[in-house]
């Protein structure tokens, strides 16, 4: 049996309205919209907001502490990491500039290998007869070069040779001891110009002098005094 609402004398129901239940929606559907457009116009502080975010991730989602394996065998492969390495091709362009405008490394001579770029510098203009002691304009043009060096993180190696006659009363007792002294003095100069990197410096002596025997005798004698900057395609080891 179904129950019906009771009419009254003009037959109407005497069931309440509930018309304004719209009316009600409709204010609080304004009222939601004013505050959304005020939260949106409002400047968020955002340190405060990533201090609120950092403590709700650590109270929703604690650290869990992780055990990491330590190698405990005699010999390891330790875990290399290689810089970023510019590209060589735009960075013999670049350095080319600077050795053309430069009046004590306009003779060098640039060399573009498979892996490598090797810069060769006449060891006669940088340095004094029988030291190595760089000379002023060598030293101020080293450090222009430097500039350019310091902004790549290839590795860099320096190769220093030489060929003195006479080493009576000099520093030095040998070439051995000259070319790898003249190196230092060249790695030194780039690093006072900023680069960050470890350069690491070789002295060959006259050692590799056999592979100039076609060579002219003024071109021996300036490649047997020379100072190379060997810089790698990448940062890893020289």
């Amino acid at each position: 049996m179904s129950v019906r609402p009771m009419a009254d004398e003009q037959g109407q129901s005497n069931q309440p309205s509930t018309i304004w239940v719209i009316s009600l929606i409709d204010l609080l559907t304004l009222m939601l919209t004013f505050f959304v457009m005020l939260v949106s116009m409002s400047h968020v502080k955002v340190d405060k907001w990533q201090h609120l975010m950092d403590t709700l991730s650590t109270t929703m989602n604690p650290s869990r502490t992780t055990t990491s394996t330590v190698p405990s065998a005699e010999y390891n492969i330790s875990t290399i990491f290689r810089r970023r390495a510019i590209n060589l091709e735009y960075l013999i362009a670049v350095l080319q500039q600077k050795v053309d405008k430069s009046d004590v490394l306009r003779d060098s001579l640039l060399a573009l290998l498979e892996d490598r770029m090797i810069v060769s510098l006449s060891g006669q203009r940088l340095f004094r007869a029988g030291t190595a002691e760089l000379t002023d304009e060598a030293r101020a043009d080293l450090f222009e070069l430097g500039g350019v060096l310091r902004n790549i993180e290839n590795q860099i190696g320096v190769a220093g040779y030489s060929e003195e006659e006479n080493f009576e009363g000099a520093t030095y007792t040998s070439d051995w001891e000259l070319s790898l002294a003249r190196s230092i003095q060249v790695a030194n100069a780039l690093k006072s110009a900023g680069y960050g990197s470890e350069i690491l410096s070789y002295g060959y002596g006259r050692s590799r002098n056999i592979e100039l025997a076609g060579a002219s005798a003024e071109r021996r004698q300036i490649l047997s005094r020379r100072i190379d900057i060997v810089i790698m395609a990448t940062g890893g080891s020289f």
